[in-house]
C-alpha cells in the first residue's frame, strides 16, 4: 500500500512537467488559418502569416518555428519561395516540405521591410505572436525554433540573446548584429552558416555571432578556424557544449546566398542542416 502511494505521488509530480510543455491552446478549437494576420505592437500596425499542418490534431504539441525575412524581403516572399539560383530562398526556408506537417510556422513581416529592432519592438512583436499563436493552437512550449537570412539571421540572433529561455534553437544564415543583442549571457543552441567570399556580410561579422554563443554554450574552439573545402560546405559541431547546448557552424565559399550548394547538388543544404539542428530536440 505504501508503495502503492508513493507510486501515485511520483506521478502526480511528473504531471506538471508534461503539462507544462503545452500551450493554452491544446485541447481547444483551433480559431486560426493558413492567411495573413494583423496586430497593433506598440501602436504600430504588424503583420505576419501562419501556416498549420494539414490534419492539425489539437490534441498534439507541434514545434512553432519562426522564420524572418532578409532586409527588402516580406513575409509574403517567404511564404512564395524566390528563384533560389538569383539569391533568392526557397518557401519557408525550405523547412516546411522537409517539416512534413510537424510544424507550425509564423512568418512576421519587418518595418520598413527589416529588422531595426528600435526599441526591442520586433522582439514585443515575437513575444505578442508567441502569446497569439499558443493561445489558440497546441505547440510544445519547450520546441520554438528561429531562422532567417541576412536581417532575418540578425533577427534570430537578437531573439536567441533577449530571449533565450523561450527559443530553443536558432538557425542563423549569414548574419550580423544589426538586430542588437540585449541580454545576450545565456547559453541557447546555435547553427550558424556564412560563405568566405560574402559581399554583403563580410563573414567575420558571422563569426563573431557564433563566437558569442560559443563562450556562452561552454563549447571548445577548434585549433584553427574552419575553411571551406573548395566548392564544399564544412560542418563543424563544436565539442565540449554545455549538455542541451549544442552548436554547430557550417563554412562555404559563396557569397551573400540563402541557397548555397555543395559542388554537383542542386539542392541547398541550409534546410536539411538547419531541420536537423532543430529536430535533435524532442
Amino acid at each position: 500500500m505504501r508503495g502503492l502511494f508513493a507510486s501515485a505521488c511520483l506521478l502526480l509530480a511528473s504531471v506538471p512537467a508534461v503539462l507544462g510543455a503545452s500551450s493554452a491552446g491544446c485541447g481547444k478549437a483551433k480559431t486560426l488559418t493558413n492567411k495573413q494576420y494583423s496586430m497593433q505592437v506598440n501602436g504600430k500596425n504588424r503583420n505576419y502569416f501562419l501556416n498549420i499542418p494539414d490534419n492539425y490534431d489539437n490534441s498534439h504539441p507541434y514545434r512553432l518555428v519562426f522564420t524572418w525575412h532578409q532586409l527588402g524581403g516580406s513575409a509574403q516572399k517567404i511564404v512564395n519561395g524566390e528563384d533560389p539560383n538569383k539569391g533568392g530562398a526557397l518557401p519557408y526556408y525550405g523547412l516546411k516540405a522537409i517539416a512534413n506537417n510537424s510544424a507550425i510556422f509564423v512568418v512576421p513581416d519587418g518595418l520598413s521591410a527589416g529588422w531595426g529592432n528600435q526599441g526591442g519592438e520586433d522582439v514585443t512583436f515575437f513575444d505578442q505572436l508567441v502569446k497569439t499563436v499558443e493561445a489558440d493552437l497546441c505547440v510544445d512550449t519547450n520546441l520554438r525554433f528561429s531562422t532567417g537570412f541576412s536581417y532575418g539571421g540578425a533577427m534570430s540572433y537578437a531573439l536567441a540573446c533577449a530571449r533565450p529561455d523561450m527559443i530553443r534553437a536558432v538557425a542563423v544564415i549569414s548574419g550580423a548584429q544589426l538586430s542588437g543583442c540585449s541580454g545576450g549571457t545565456k547559453p541557447v543552441a546555435y547553427y550558424g552558416q556564412h560563405g568566405t567570399s560574402d559581399s554583403v556580410l563580410n563573414v567575420s561579422q558571422g563569426r563573431a555571432l557564433r563566437d558569442k554563443f560559443v563562450a556562452n554554450n561552454g563549447c571548445t574552439k577548434p585549433g584553427s578556424e574552419p575553411a571551406p573545402q573548395g566548392s564544399n560546405s564544412v560542418k563543424t559541431v563544436y565539442s565540449g557544449c554545455k549538455e542541451g547546448y549544442p552548436l554547430t557552424w557550417v563554412i562555404h565559399s559563396g557569397d551573400h546566398n540563402p541557397s548555397q550548394t555543395n559542388q554537383g547538388q542542386s539542392t541547398p543544404f541550409a534546410p536539411g542542416n538547419s531541420w536537423a539542428f532543430f529536430t535533435q530536440f524532442s
